[in-house]
């Protein structure tokens, strides 16, 4: 069962997204949060699985309140939801720890999905934003000195096969575990058990932190 709290200062954007995860036999909804703060609070109380945190609210904004909650060290996730579909929100919220994010205007599927990859450990983003935050979030990186391209200046790397460095260097450049196997000519189940052990070796906390990582290391450079 994933549970799940649920951050929004609108009241009827609390119901109807409790209607909907109440709906799913798999999910149950431990509260609603109408502010940053009362989420910061609410998590620490009853560690759920996933927060849908919005982006714009009174007070304590979603941003900080991600911030806090993952800084915490709990094993709550956050998925940040916002009618803005701006790459501002999209890099602050992912950069304070965000494993997902997606707009509201998300299909009740997608919103499901996202939540379920977001509690297994994996991490979602909005289709629409996902090569625009990553060239977002390479342009934020510093200049690189002398020659440019993949280096294993990096520390993270150093635990990594060359297997291992092939694969993250695509999970920078968005491919799905389908698509890398596929590509890579690898079984499916291969390509997670490769991808768990890159998070483990390289201390990402999921998939996004994978992405920013090969990003810091030059493994992948902005389009």
């Amino acid at each position: 069962m994933t549970t799940v709290l649920i951050a929004d200062d609108q009241p009827l954007q609390r119901l109807g997204f409790r209607m909907l995860l109440e709906s799913q036999d798999d999910m149950t909804v431990l509260g609603e949060a109408p502010g940053g703060s009362e989420a910061v609070r609410m998590t620490a109380e009853l560690h759920p699985d996933v927060v849908l945190m919005d982006v714009r609210m009174p007070g304590l904004d979603g941003i900080e309140a991600t911030r806090r909650i993952v800084s915490a060290g709990d094993r709550t996730r956050v998925l940040i939801l916002t009618t803005f579909d701006l790459d501002e929100y999209a890099y602050a919220g992912l950069r304070a720890g965000a494993s997902g994010f997606l707009v509201k205007d998300a299909l009740p599927e997608e919103l499901l999905s996202g939540i379920r990859a977001v509690a297994s450990g994996d991490a979602v983003v909005a289709p629409s934003l996902t090569r625009r935050l990553l060239d977002t979030y390479a342009r934020h990186l510093p200049k690189p000195e002398g020659p440019t391209g993949p280096t294993l200046t990096d520390p993270r790397l150093a635990p990594l096969t060359d297997r291992e460095r092939e694969i993250l260097t695509v999970i920078g450049k968005g491919w799905t575990n389908t698509e890398i196997a596929a590509r890579l000519h690898l079984a499916e189940s291969t390509v997670k058990t490769h991808v768990g052990r890159i998070l483990a070796k390289t201390g990402s906390r999921d998939r996004i932190q994978a992405v920013i990582l090969a990003y810091d290391a030059k493994l992948v450079e902005p389009s």
